[in-house]
């Protein structure tokens, strides 16, 4: 996994061991975010046996999709990008109640401002929701505001869970925050089954509203008991300095960080404005797609930039720009290495997966076939969005913020011309296909603009790991195609033969994909191997 080289070669970290713990934090995070991800997967295909893809639905991806786009503007992701460094360079001075102070004085500031925002919101919801979805009917638009005045307290409660979980990760303790959303997702599916009979036809939905904001109550819970334990006595909501000037830093750095995110985050608003103008089913059909997308970009890449970004941070604290740029670097070639393959195959099985995740109750065949249209374009998007996340935080672990902020506001603005320009012709495919053009131009420009302060960003390795990936993905795809229709053609619908067919389609394009980057000879394959035999001889 990624670190081990970077922290034996590169680093100036005391302890030998270091790589060993960051691959393992890496491993055990991995695990983590994959239990919570099959869980959202397992919500989905709940969601979509009670509700299919509807009007109803699209009201609630937009009305979901809203505030989370606040949530990324002031609350857990951009706190943690503007926190996480400043956290991270006080506890490597030593300077650990300082750092305590600061996350005091967070802790009541997300409360109060993020609170007011919350009151002001759902208040003027009926003027607010109708802007990003004004192609929906108005009987939907009235729901997606009920739903969102529901969804919108999350805001707060995502405040305080990113501050929790800031603080675990510098402490270098991951496991609790990447198993939470398990939890998160398991309430919800629960509220569907169990609420949904009781509400009228027509508000049935609101089921998965009620189960999202209890999930969230249940998610920033769940990290105070370790919380307590790292503190070791260090006092945590009891001094209140709001002129503290590391504070100031933190929100300092938010601000571009907060821009930058919610730029990013954007494009997802986009999707589902353009969608509005393709059909009222297409925000949902894209939704439900971008789930199943998200799949192996949250096992894999999520787990990767989350683990390294207090390392990078540390890098950069002590301007060791040497084991910044490898640990970065190393940390996009191992993304690659899972996340290229993982494109291949959706992008030859994205049909028989939408309809063996999908297609049951509510859902039907043309739902399938719209969703698996926005999974193939998906697919190209899906390695250039995992080394962009890693990018990213590389820049926020510099304190340069603004620069990554100005690249993602082109990556918006290329995104919304080219979906506009694109959907009439081309529908949901054209909308989709405009995120994967977004997405790769902003991956070249922060790899170009990166070079700078780190001397380089090992781009000519870099490259040549891509396409010797992309070289091992052929046969993958090949095999996975070719014996999934044989299997298909041979066993039928059934979902016994759909998950079989599926499963050893996949397993066998993975056997493929193995040996195809043995024989190639990929040294991030290689780090991965020699790291599992240091475990199994230990």
């Amino acid at each position: 996994m990624p670190g081990e080289d970077q922290i034996h070669d590169r680093s100036r970290a005391s302890d030998s061991g270091g790589g060993r713990r960051l691959a393992l934090s890496t491993a055990i995070f991995s695990f983590a975010t994959a239990l919570s991800r099959v869980a959202g997967l397992i919500r989905e295909i709940v969601a979509a046996v009670a509700f299919g893809v509807t009007g109803a639905v699209s009201a609630f991806t937009v009305a979901f999709n809203v505030p989370n786009l606040v949530r990324s503007l002031f609350a857990d992701a951009a706190l943690q990008a503007a926190f996480v460094p400043v956290f991270t360079e006080l506890l490597d001075r030593g300077e650990r109640k300082e750092a305590f102070k600061v996350a005091s004085t967070l802790f009541y500031l997300i409360v109060a401002v993020l609170g007011l925002i919350t009151i002001g919101f759902i208040i003027a919801a009926p003027w607010i929701m109708p802007l990003f979805a004004f192609g929906l009917d108005d009987q939907y638009k009235d729901l997606m505001i009920g739903l969102s005045r529901v969804l919108f307290p999350s805001v707060v409660l995502l405040g305080v869970t990113g501050l929790f979980a800031g603080i675990l990760n510098a402490l270098d303790h991951f496991a609790v925050p990447a198993i939470a959303p398990l939890f998160w997702n398991v309430v919800i599916i629960l509220s569907i089954v169990l609420i949904t009979p009781y509400l009228a036809e027509g508000d049935r939905i609101y089921a998965y509203a009620i189960g999202v904001l209890l999930g969230t109550i249940v998610q920033m819970l769940m990290p105070i008991p370790v919380l307590r334990r790292k503190l070791g006595g260090e006092e945590f909501g009891r001094s209140f300095d709001w002129r503290n000037k590391n504070v100031h830093r933190v929100l300092i750095l938010m601000m571009p960080v907060a821009i930058g995110l919610g730029l990013i985050n954007f494009d997802v608003a986009v999707n589902n404005l353009v969608g509005s103008l393709v059909s009222d089913e297409a925000p949902a059909a894209i939704d439900k797609a971008f789930r199943i997308f998200m799949l192996p970009q949250g096992i894999f890449s999520v787990a990767i930039a989350t683990v390294l970004f207090p390392t990078l941070s540390r890098f950069a604290a002590r301007q060791d720009f040497n084991g910044l740029r490898h640990t970065m670097a190393n940390g996009v070639r191992q993304m690659f290495m899972v996340l290229v393959p993982s494109a291949a195959i959706i992008a030859v099985l994205a049909t028989p997966i939408v309809k063996l995740v999908f297609q049951h109750g509510k859902f039907d065949a043309a739902d399938t076939e719209l969703v698996a249209t926005a999974l193939f374009w998906f697919t190209f998007s899906l390695p250039f969005h995992g080394a962009n996340l890693l990018y990213t935080r590389t820049f926020f672990s510099l304190q340069r913020p603004w620069l990554t902020t100005l690249l993602a506001l082109g990556s918006l603005s290329t995104n919304l011309i080219a979906s506009l320009v694109l959907y009439k012709t081309f529908g949901i495919a054209g909308v989709v296909g405009a995120t994967a053009i977004a997405t790769l131009g902003m991956m070249i420009a922060q790899a170009m603009v990166l070079r700078k302060p780190l001397g380089g960003v090992e781009g000519r390795e870099t490259i040549v790991a891509f396409f010797k990936i992309v070289l091992a993905s052929v046969p993958l795809a090949l095999v996975s195609y070719g014996l999934w229709y044989a299997l298909d053609s041979a066993l039928g619908d059934a979902i016994v033969a759909q998950s079989v067919s599926l499963g050893v389609a996949l397993i066998a394009g993975g056997a493929t994909y193995a040996a195809a980057v043995y024989a190639l000879r990929i040294e991030e394959a290689r780090q991965v191997s020699r790291l599992i035999v240091g475990r199994l001889r230990r």
